[in-house]
């Protein structure tokens, strides 16, 4: 039988079960469909598939790569100012804040649902720590501790009355943000103003406010990108002794070494004359997407996510306890988001009832999905929220250095997610098409 392709996938040259391009019981279980047979070694092979799923709809980071190029490209045309190291440490700051709460959109993307409330479930958590920890005077570390279970105790209730009551996530998260934003200003009340600064000395401003050095920032880094490769490493081996695909170790390397410089170059350029260097919320924020993404490619939990995402009944049929997985991603959503309040407190050195209550809320979803989350779930890597709060707050940086007024702003990003959802529909369709959905 000859293959639909031609040529063999690099996944599988490492399985001793696999003979390339003999589609049958010698490739592993999981390429016995002709179509996802690619057979071509070493790095052509690594391109040559690729390629394929491209063609094929699987577009994976691509277009938000190509459309931050472009953003850097115009507004650095119309303005200096743009690519500067100080615009751009500046862009990276304000970026990880709300990068956190997509990431937790991300998660619940994944499983096909949505969460309209992170907004509001930080701007609480910014609430509940400034007055605890200002006008009751109670002691930091339990307020921060407080403001975080406040976000897992609003993601479990959404869980349970989703899997208990069969509520539509749309309508349980627009409940609580209307009721969460109600609570954020009546204990906003409690003081003497709507208002509430955070000293500059406190331990949560300090690190909201801080850029590390240079070598601290790569140490980071690196460990990070260290630490992937060895869980991708190790990942394969299990798939190889269980009879499934896995990369290759040059892939593995060869995708380290690129997401090393996609990190590396930016936070480099930085620190160059006139650049802030990295804030800790940045090095935070890549920390945990780095995490997530590891969680998600090679933990059970993870994988459970992309299959109830991609067939909920199929899912449970597997033996997947469908309920504890909706109400774990529905838990760590509202936590993620109640950490990226406590950042917008702490970088702004103030807590009120505006926190998280302007754009934020509808700028996380949005970068979760231009960053490349399937709306339909099952697709999407924890990255997409990176990628698509760089884009972000890439276009409203820009439009600032042009004293463009905010409605253009929105027209603007409006114009970008509609994009972005209109490439994920259509690459679905390839991908369906091509046989790959």
């Amino acid at each position: 039988m000859s293959t639909a392709t031609g040529s063999t996938t690099p996944e599988n040259t490492q399985n001793p079960q696999c003979t390339p391009g003999l589609p049958g019981a010698q490739n592993p279980l999981d390429r016995q469909d002709e179509r996802l047979i690619v057979t071509r070694p070493g790095l052509a092979g690594l391109l040559a598939n690729a390629f394929e799923r491209i063609r094929g709809g699987d577009l994976g980071p691509l277009p938000v790569v190509v459309g931050l190029l472009i953003i850097g490209v115009i507004f650095q045309a119309l303005n200096a100012n743009y690519l500067s190291p100080y615009n751009v440490s500046n862009l990276l700051w304000q970026s990880a804040a709300v990068g956190l709460m997509a990431l937790g959109v991300v998660l619940v993307l994944l499983l096909g649902e949505i969460d309209l409330s992170v907004g509001s479930v930080a701007g609480l958590s910014s609430a509940l720590f400034a007055v605890g920890a200002i006008n009751q005077g109670w002691p930091v570390a339990l307020m921060l501790v407080l403001a975080l279970a406040s976000g897992a105790l609003t993601g479990l209730v959404y869980g349970l009355l989703y899997t208990r009551f069969g509520v539509p996530s749309f309508l349980v998260t627009l409940a609580g943000l209307l009721a969460l934003q109600g609570v954020q200003r009546y204990v906003i009340s409690t003081g003497p103003s709507n208002s509430i600064a955070l000293p500059s000395d406190l331990v949560l401003v300090r690190f909201g406010q801080s850029f590390v050095p240079a070598a601290l920032a790569y140490a980071v880094i690196v460990l990070a990108i260290a630490a992937r490769t060895v869980f991708a490493l190790l990942g394969g081996r299990r798939r190889i002794v269980a009879g499934l695909s896995a990369r290759t170790t040059r892939s593995v390397f060869l995708t380290s070494l690129l997401l090393l410089l996609l990190l590396l170059i930016p936070t480099a350029y930085s620190y160059q004359q006139g650049g802030r260097g990295i804030a800790l919320p940045v090095l935070l924020f890549i920390a945990l997407t780095i995490a997530l993404d590891v969680a998600l490619q090679r933990s059970s939990w993870g994988r459970s996510v992309y299959a109830i995402g991609g067939n909920v009944e199929g899912a449970r049929r597997a033996g997947i306890n469908v309920n504890r997985v909706y109400v774990s991603v529905f838990v760590l959503c509202s936590t993620l988001a109640a950490l990226g309040g406590l950042m917008l407190a702490a970088r702004g050195g103030t807590a009120s009832v505006a926190t998280a209550a302007a754009d934020e809320n509808l700028n996380a979803i949005a970068a979760a999905v231009i960053g490349g989350t399937s709306l339909f779930g099952g697709r999407g890597r924890a990255w997409s929220a990176l990628l698509g709060i760089l884009v972000i707050y890439a276009i409203f940086s820009g439009l600032n250095l042009l004293s463009l007024p905010d409605p253009i702003r929105f027209i603007i990003i409006g114009v970008v997610l509609l994009v972005a959802v209109i490439v994920d529909s259509l690459s679905r369709r390839t991908r369906a098409a091509a046989g790959r959905a």
